[in-house]
């Protein structure tokens, strides 16, 4: 029944194409009818399913753009015809003004290109001069379509640039010219997801990476770049056996030939299409010899058999259960790490990469040393003395032993605050025309992509590890001048059931992304599903057998293309207990905090009695203190009293038309702390008298502040929950304050580096405006107005 309804709105729409079916055709060359309109069908159900009026089954959600794409995967020869295809969409939407569209389709073309080989020059100067045209629209479009300009014009000079660049990348291949590496952390908590969806996915990743040697990945990244060269001039399926028999040192040099070819003619100012085709034939006739290169040139009329597949490999993934905040320094450290000893010895020196190890509140001890720092006054330990009078004791004399040497920061690097744009760690690297170096002779080679898998509580532990993360940056300094931090969240949710609406609770800040993101809505917010399905398969331990998997073709497409952050305001509170002997508690929360009255009351011996005439009933007198922003652009402190039953602070827009609000800001902009503002509902008690005598009832009070105190006027206490999260539960509250997280900065540092007294260091931190601490999470385009 299915398979019938869905033919039925394929004719229905093919009705409709009429012209654009026939011009496609002509273009192509009209020799592969069946082709292109199978092409063109997959298009449409693409853009059928962005279609707020039509929307997929739930079974086919998100399954056309990946059915679309291993399409042309299995036949390479049809890439120039759905290049063809999208590029008539998108000049389409372009004139008809349905900018819905743009983002999904060009999203999808760029991924075509970079994995075809045989699209011609003519194809890519049209897609160049499209991008170039929408530089006129305001933001997203004009940020992902700058981006894309970018690659294309290399790519079209250079062709097989941006697929050499991301394996090698990705697969952490040794490349001279290419130094830049990449790799995927997927983070899972066992507490929040199911052990059966660790399990398949682990299952999963190992199987399609089982399958990626460095010799197949090499052999892909020659194979591809002489296609992409040649064209009809290059024998595919001799080449591919070629390299099959190749042993590992000839197949290294002939990848570091073709990469250096690529990549000294891509750094060119005017890079030259013909000057890269004589370098990549050189390559090709000393591979295949003379006889066989020119027979591939002279093929006259031989019938065109089937372009074999060159996969392009899923990036590195490392699967890590998640334990606690500090393990997601750990990781980024050791992987910063490992490659910095092998190449970049020389600057471990100025980045102090020896401060590695865990810090016990990221601070030093000061501990009283009687160390003299000479190495006779030393006590001879356990170890056996030298003999007296023998070299080692004269040379004793005036050698000092290895101390602590004071480095001196230049006063910019020093305070993060004071860089321009979001947080230096979300600034992309490996583009082509370079990134900036944070310090002299430091290049931030490294690219860390951070995914997530979970619900609100995972993001709210995701936040407290992020800013522990940027506290530790402040002391050391050691990740930020060379690794480039990409965070991306996948939302998995248990199933939902008819009678709990738990699961929409716990999915609030997927639900956003997907209301501001339309393409993340169909990608990413579609996969909850299919991983619960693929969980509930039994597991198959076999992993020869070439598989095909759908998820990891997700997460792969999502972590590559998705390179749009939407920043999320960090809300910082400050604790306070009854029991006056316990020290005041600070946390952080990133989506929402809940307060809930306790039937616990306050001790006799407290400071805050109960007051008398306050009526016994439901609920507990708080009093409430809040700025209220005017529209003069000033605040004014306002205090209320009442009993209410609870509290819910949301730091997410409640509707549609708050997505531009203050949860995001455009990458070039320094966000306001003024603008931002927590969602606040209270539910009032409210008592009224009448002749049967006293009742309560309640009424649900909103309004919007960013700063906020509550505190319990009678003896009851209250219990806040943080990011829906029990585990991150404080009971027996007195009072609380909540205030956006600001960004951590040194500017004790700052003003030692400077050389500032006590009353200018006062005077610079009250200049010094706060700036708010936001978490990027990546999506395909960012905000869409």
């Amino acid at each position: 029944m299915q398979a019938a309804s869905s033919k039925l709105i394929t004719s229905g729409h093919l009705l409709r194409l009429g012209e654009e079916a026939k011009d496609i055709l002509r273009e192509s060359g009209g020799g592969s009818e069946d082709v292109d309109l199978d092409l063109q069908r997959s298009v449409h159900a693409v853009l059928r399913e962005l279609s707020a009026q039509a929307p997929a089954l739930p079974s086919n959600q998100g399954m056309w753009r990946w059915s679309l794409h291993k399409k042309v995967e299995r036949d390479p020869g049809k890439s120039p015809a759905l290049v063809r295809i999208l590029l008539r969409e998108l000049e389409k939407a372009e004139s008809e003004d349905t900018r819905h569209v743009i983002i999904p389709l060009l999203h999808t073309l760029m991924y075509v290109l970079t994995k075809a080989t045989g699209i011609t020059e003519e194809l890519h100067q049209r897609t160049y001069a499209f991008c170039t045209r929408l530089l006129t629209l305001p933001a997203p479009y004009c940020t992902i379509a700058l981006d894309c300009a970018i690659r294309l014009k290399t790519e079209t000079a250079v062709p097989g640039t941006l697929y050499q660049r991301l394996v090698i990348a990705e697969q952490n291949l040794t490349s001279e010219l290419y130094p830049f590496r990449e790799r995927v952390f997927l983070f899972v908590d066992p507490e929040l997801v199911s052990p059966s969806v660790c399990s398949a996915l682990l299952l999963e990743i190992e199987a399609a990476q089982g399958q990626q040697t460095p010799e197949a990945c090499m052999r892909h990244v020659v194979s591809h770049a002489l296609q992409a060269a040649l064209g009809e001039a290059c024998e595919a399926g001799v080449l591919q056996r070629k390299l099959q028999t190749s042993s590992r040192r000839a197949l290294e040099r002939y990848f570091h030939a073709v990469v250096a070819a690529v990549e000294q003619m891509a750094s060119e100012p005017s890079p030259s299409r013909e000057g890269h085709l004589e370098k990549l034939e050189e390559i090709y006739c000393s591979l295949l010899g003379p006889a066989e290169a020119a027979r591939g040139r002279c093929g006259g009329d031989r019938p065109q058999a089937r372009l074999p597949s060159i996969p392009l490999p899923s990036p590195h993934i490392t699967f890590h259960l998640w334990t606690d905040e500090e393990q997601l320094w750990e990781e980024l450290v050791l992987f910063l790490r490992l490659r910095s000893q092998l190449r970049l010895s020389a600057d471990l020196e100025a980045l102090d990469l020896q401060g590695f190890l865990p810090d016990r509140e990221l601070a030093r001890a000061s501990v009283l040393s009687t160390d003299s720092g000479i190495e006779r006054d030393l006590p001879w330990g356990a170890d056996e003395p030298p003999t007296p009078g023998s070299p080692e004791v004269e040379r004793a004399g005036l050698q000092r032993k290895g101390g602590i040497k004071k480095r001196v920061w230049p006063p910019d690097i020093l305070m993060l605050g004071s860089w321009d744009g979001p947080p230096g760690l979300h600034q992309r690297i490996g583009r082509p025309s370079g990134d900036r170096e944070l310090l002299p002779g430091v290049s931030r080679l490294h690219t860390a992509r951070v995914l997530v898998l979970g619900d609100d509580r995972m993001l709210g532990r995701l936040a407290r590890a992020y800013h522990s993360l940027r506290k530790r940056e402040t002391q050391k300094f050691c990740l930020t001048p060379r690794l480039s931090l990409q965070l991306y969240y996948i939302p998995v949710l248990a199933p939902e059931k008819p009678t709990a609406s738990r699961h929409s609770e716990l999915g609030e800040l997927a639900a956003f992304l997907g209301r501001a993101d339309p393409w993340y809505e169909s990608v990413v917010n579609t996969l909850c599903p299919a991983i619960r399905k693929l969980a509930e398969m039994p597991l198959s331990l076999d992993t020869s057998q070439t598989v095909d998997p759908f998820i990891l073709d997700a997460i792969t497409y999502y972590v590559r293309m998705g390179t749009q952050p939407i920043y999320f305001q960090i809300y910082a509170v400050k604790i306070f207990f009854s029991d006056l002997s316990q020290d005041p508690a600070e946390d952080i929360f990133l989506t929402e905090l809940k307060v809930k009255i306790q039937d616990s009351k306050f001790p006799r011996d407290s400071l805050s009695p109960r007051r008398r005439g306050v009526a016994e009933g439901p609920g507990a007198e708080l009093s409430i203190c809040y700025q209220k922003a005017l529209l003069s652009n000033r605040t004014r402190e306002v205090t209320v009293s009442l009993r209410a039953a609870g509290l819910v602070l949301k730091a997410l827009p409640a509707s549609d038309t708050e997505v531009s609000g203050p949860t995001h800001c455009p990458p070039t902009a320094a966000p306001d702390i003024d603008h931002t503002c927590l969602n606040i509902s209270v539910t009032e008690v409210v008592k009224t008298s009448n002749l049967a005598g006293r009742s309560f009832s309640t009424v649900t009070n909103t309004f919007r502040t960013a700063n906020i105190q509550i505190q319990s006027q009678d003896q009851r206490l209250l219990t806040l929950l943080l990011d829906k999260d029990s585990c991150r539960m404080y009971r027996d509250v007195a009072r609380f304050e909540v205030a956006p997280c600001p960004e951590p900065c040194s500017g004790a540092q700052k003003s030692k580096a400077l050389g500032l007294s006590s009353h200018q260091e006062e005077m610079e931190r009250t200049k010094a405006k706060a700036k708010p601490l936001l978490m990027p999470i990546n999506t395909f385009s960012g905000i869409v107005q």
